[in-house]
């Protein structure tokens, strides 16, 4: 069924080794067949120079979610508990933005069938295959001779770090050399998995949506732990292979992420609902909210009087007030101040001679009715009668 693929692997490979083979003829430095593990090299460069296109647009997809993001929490508040409409309006949205949801997996699903024909094609590599398996998909049995018996540091590239000790007999192999440079290189495709995760989610956050966060936590965590238990039975080529690629993913998505950032909404609707839910979760029924900064920078200290708010804006007086403002028990009207040598006005007398209302001074003068004078005692200062004085009244 992946015969096909399993040639076309063959021949990309294949190609660049005779393209490198012009450079190193067959030669081995540090121990190393330079021409094979180049080749492997350039058959990750080849496939993911034929996928950007694809990963430009799971980029776009991604960003196009992001922005959908608000609308999305809108339609899933409006239609709560109605599963089926949701999704339905959810459907029309992608349709009418032009955006995908499964663009996100486009990639990683075309390169499954790659990492299973390459994996397929190394672990072919033996010494102890039958000729006749020897020409299988497109090889030759000198091209196959070789690649069986190429090194990288002196551990072959089709030996694995649990490769028995017959396999490693028969490769010319020794155990210690394959242990150590394939735990090196396993622990670098396992550094360089959590890297590109992880820088792929620090540029555009944790989804807010529980199962795609599950998918990213699965991604950043549960992928590199399963290598740690899976890495041993992988070919040292095949092991060179993924960390080719995640290096190369790591340049790649640095420059998409500059080129294509994502949008400035999405980022804000995350922030919001995240202090949103921060707040909701911290607020307790039944409790009030403390108060804010300003509320306590206007509250008065302990043990200090509050100020009474004034009626009016101050310098201001009401409409009609008089212009002087008085205590309470102060006549409204006040009297004009006796000049010195006037005459007062006569008190007409009664039918008994003595003055109107019984009121007379010590000497028999007659004090005038209307009320006290504001004649001042002797010795006192006259008051000033532009403040606090009432207009005179005329006779």
């Amino acid at each position: 069924m992946l015969d096909p693929l399993y040639r076309a692997i063959s021949w990309i490979l294949l190609e660049w080794h005779a393209l490198w083979n012009l450079a190193f003829h067959g030669s081995s430095f540090l121990r190393t067949n330079w021409e094979w593990v180049l080749a492997i090299v350039f058959l990750v460069l080849s496939i993911r120079a034929i996928l950007f296109p694809v990963f430009v647009k799971q980029i776009k997809s991604q960003r196009a979610m992001q922005a959908l993001a608000p609308q999305i929490k809108e339609l899933q508040a409006k239609h709560k508990g109605d599963r089926e409409t949701l999704q339905r309006e959810m459907m029309e949205l992608y349709k009418k933005e032009k955006a995908n949801p499964l663009m996100g997996c486009l990639p990683m699903v075309v390169q499954i069938p790659v990492f299973i024909s390459l994996f397929h094609v190394l672990r072919h590599l033996k010494p102890t295959m039958p000729v006749r398996l020897q020409t299988l998909y497109g090889w030759t049995t000198a091209q196959f001779e070789s690649a069986s018996h190429a090194k990288l540091f002196g551990a072959p590239i089709a030996a694995s770090f649990r490769s028995s000790s017959t396999d490693l007999a028969n490769m010319h192999a020794n155990g210690t050399t394959v242990k150590l440079v394939a735990g090196v290189l396993i622990a670098t495709m396992i550094i360089t998995t959590f890297m590109t995760s992880r820088q792929m989610i620090l540029k555009t956050g944790w989804s807010e949506d529980p199962q795609q966060k599950m998918i990213q936590r699965l991604m950043l965590f549960g992928i590199p732990v399963s290598l740690l238990i899976s890495g041993g039975l992988f070919p040292i080529g095949v092991v060179i292979y993924w960390t080719t690629t995640n290096l190369f993913s790591l340049g790649q998505q640095f420059w998409v992420l500059r080129k294509y950032p994502p949008p400035p909404n999405a980022s804000k609707a995350t922030t919001g609902a995240a202090k949103s839910g921060t707040a909701a979760k911290t607020a307790k029924p039944g409790v009030k909210a403390a108060p804010s900064a300003a509320a306590k920078a206007l509250a008065p200290k302990p043990g200090a009087k509050p100020v009474a708010k004034k009626a009016g804006a101050p310098g201001v007086k009401k409409a009609g007030a008089p212009a002087a403002a008085k205590k309470a028990g102060t006549p409204e009207v006040a009297k004009k101040v006796p000049t010195p040598g006037a005459k007062k006005a006569a008190t007409p007398n009664g039918a008994n001679g003595k003055p109107v209302n019984g009121a007379s001074g010590s000497n028999g003068t007659p004090v005038d009715d209307d009320g006290p004078t504001l004649a001042p005692k002797p010795g006192a200062k006259p008051v000033n009668p532009k403040k606090g004085t009432a207009r005179r009244l005329s006779g």
